[in-house]
């Protein structure tokens, strides 16, 4: 039995050391264990626990909240939308479909007016003004295309205000800016970290500055009705992750995605296979864009847009400065809620997301800097926030660095605050405190994990300096009951839960079978958190907080297909002190790492026994 408690401590500990941990440190020198032989001393655990944050940091996070927090000036005059012939609609009931999920929502009444053209126009005459604010009154609005801010233009949605977008994805492939002939009129977009000429999002903006998407309160409603079906029958938005009956979907075979051989034809044929890989759908519009960006082919020749399945953002503004996005609620959302692309000096506060269809994240940043996310709430069908950088070749944006975020509630999502996991260009100096990871559906929706780092062999870059202190868990993370998966020789790492159910996860090896190159070890260091609280959920067998409290599964070189000699680093400087993870299910094991080295636990409680380690496997 491996003793996991300070040597101090007289009470006997869980044993870590499962067979399945045995079996993956087979080979592996005894300093490679999971947990120490020997116990260190409290105060050096102490010392090189604070040593990383002896600057401290919080500095740096109050000056990042300080600068977001500078309030946006905008003349001040009022463009109503009504004043540009808008007229709002009547609802009748209608069915937001997701899988097995069916809802009874509203939708607009057939025949309703649109105000897409009143929006525009008053968008318009506000940027020719000069800016000001454009209202949205109270009522309800049916918008068949896109919102498109403008610099000094503030977008300001009433009380009771609800704006229904269209459900027929054709409505935005009509007012791009891009002709792309047959594909429709598209706009620069980036999706899952690459550049692409899709569908607008729902609300767009590029290279814009000084702009504003607001609400008076929760009433004020963008609602993206993404599972409501239209006649036109191409929707709803979500059906096309998994469209049946022989229809093309987003990860089927497109015969409109042609051989690379045709289209970049000057490629090696040993690059070329690389890149297809041996999945049978390699040539689906998910994995179809990725190699387009592997194979170098310009984002002008990246169409895709009508006849194709990418789903666009709810709100996706690229390039812009000086932004805020504040005090509204959103629902039903095609995709990602909000992807601020290249953005600086963003402030998100105060929004309340409600969105729990496929890939929906609450809020994912993409290479930007200076960015203060606080006192939103998440309800969402993916992470909650999802910190991202670019993927395969589109790293010239950047890294994404200085985040803040605080006074924030999750109560569902698979990861809380995550980082990845598309960030080939790196992400730095992120800061996260006086989070509620309420996990408030833990019984039927639970949230997967607290805190969550991905990353894998294509997807790279580097992730370094997150802080986090001060956060609750209350009702745990997913500790549902599982099978003890059997050994596989082809993925000695299946049945971990890096996916669900571990409070912190810290995962190299995310999705590897999606990525056919994988040539990018990534980057993992200094990572800090502390005052870390979680509470058990009364489930029907037992009182549990996680399944695991800790999963650390740095790079695994088995994945690596690049070039021999490549150094293989492993997670490093990882410090976890003041911690209580309540109590695991997996008590025989609830710290897993694996290729990972300084990761020191101080004064950490697990299953109520004390920990005060430095650990490396």
């Amino acid at each position: 039995m491996t003793d996991l408690t300070d040597s101090t401590d007289s009470t006997d500990v869980t044993n870590v050391t499962s067979t399945r941990r045995r079996r993956f440190l087979r080979g592996t020198s005894a300093a490679g264990a999971l947990l120490a032989t020997g116990a260190a001393p409290l105060a050096k655990i102490a010392t090189a626990a604070t040593a990383a944050t002896a600057a401290d940091p919080w500095q740096r996070a109050q000056e990042i909240v300080d600068r977001c927090r500078r309030p946006l000036a905008f003349r001040n005059e009022d463009f109503p939308i009504t004043a540009f012939g808008a007229k709002s609609c009547a609802t009748v009931p209608a069915k937001s479909v997701w899988r097995t999920e069916i809802l009874d929502v509203a939708t607009p009444a057939p025949g309703s007016p649109d105000c897409y053209p009143a929006i525009a126009a008053a968008i318009a005459a506000a940027s020719r003004a000069g800016g000001g604010r454009v209202l949205v009154p109270a009522g309800n609005w049916y918008c068949k295309g896109p919102i498109v801010l403008k610099s000094n233009v503030h977008v300001h949605l009433a009380a009771s205000a609800q704006v229904y977008f269209s459900a027929d994805p054709a409505d935005y492939a009509k007012y791009g800016d891009i002709d792309c002939g047959k594909a429709g009129k598209l706009v620069l977009s980036r999706w899952q970290g690459n550049d692409v000429l899709n569908y607008s999002p729902l609300v767009y903006a590029y290279n814009q500055s000084n702009i504003a998407l607001t609400g008076e309160d929760a009433t004020s409603v963008l609602n993206g009705q993404a599972g409501v079906h239209v006649d036109a029958g191409a929707g709803p938005w979500w059906d096309w992750i998994d469209r049946k009956e022989g229809k093309v979907n987003a990860g089927s075979v497109n015969p409109r995605n042609l051989p690379l051989e045709q289209v970049v034809p000057d490629l090696p044929a040993a690059q070329r296979a690389l890149i297809q890989g041996t999945h049978p759908r390699w040539n689906g519009d998910t994995r179809y864009l990725p190699a387009l960006s592997e194979a170098g082919v310009p984002v002008a020749r990246r169409i895709f847009g009508i006849g194709h399945f990418l789903r666009p953002c709810m709100i996706e503004l690229i390039g812009c400065t000086d932004v805020l996005l504040e005090r509204y609620h959103v629902v039903a959302s095609p995709f990602w809620l909000h992807h601020p692309v290249n953005c600086r000096n963003v402030r998100f506060a105060s929004v309340n997301m409600e969105s729990t269809g496929p890939n929906n994240d609450g809020f994912d940043p993409e290479s930007c800097d200076t960015v203060l996310v606080e006192h939103c709430t998440f309800n969402t069908g993916d992470d909650c926030i999802a910190i991202k950088s670019g993927k395969n070749r589109d790293t010239q944006l950047g890294p994404t660095r200085n985040v803040v975020i605080q006074d924030c509630v999750m109560n569902s999502g698979h990861g809380g605050v995550t980082l990845g996991s598309e960030m080939a260009a790196g992400i730095e100096h992120v800061y996260a405190q006086r989070i509620e990871f309420r996990n408030a559906y833990w019984a039927t929706d639970p949230l997967r994990s607290a805190i969550r780092l991905k990353t894998n062999m294509n997807r790279g870059g580097f992730l370094r300096h997150l802080y986090v202190h001060d956060v609750t868990v209350p009702n745990g993370v997913d500790a549902r009951a599982r099978k003890s998966a059997p050994p596989d020789a082809a993925n000695a790492f299946r049945g971990l839960a890096t996916g669900s159910g571990a409070i912190v996860t810290i995962d190299c090896n995310y999705a590897a079978g999606d990525d056919a190159v994988r040539t990018r070890p990534p980057q993992v260091s200094d990572i800090h958190i502390s005052n870390l609280r979680a509470g058990n959920a009364r489930m029907a067998d037992g009182a549990y907080s996680c399944w695991q409290a800790v999963l650390i599964l740095g790079p695994v070189a088995a994945s690596y297909n690049g070039p021999a000699g490549t150094a293989i680093l492993p997670v490093s400087n990882v410090t976890i002190t003041d911690c209580d993870f309540g109590t695991p299910r997996n008590g025989k094991e609830p710290v897993f790492l694996h290729n990972a080295k300084d990761v020191v636990l101080a004064n950490v409680k697990i299953g109520g026994q004390v920990v005060n380690r430095k650990l490396a496997g």
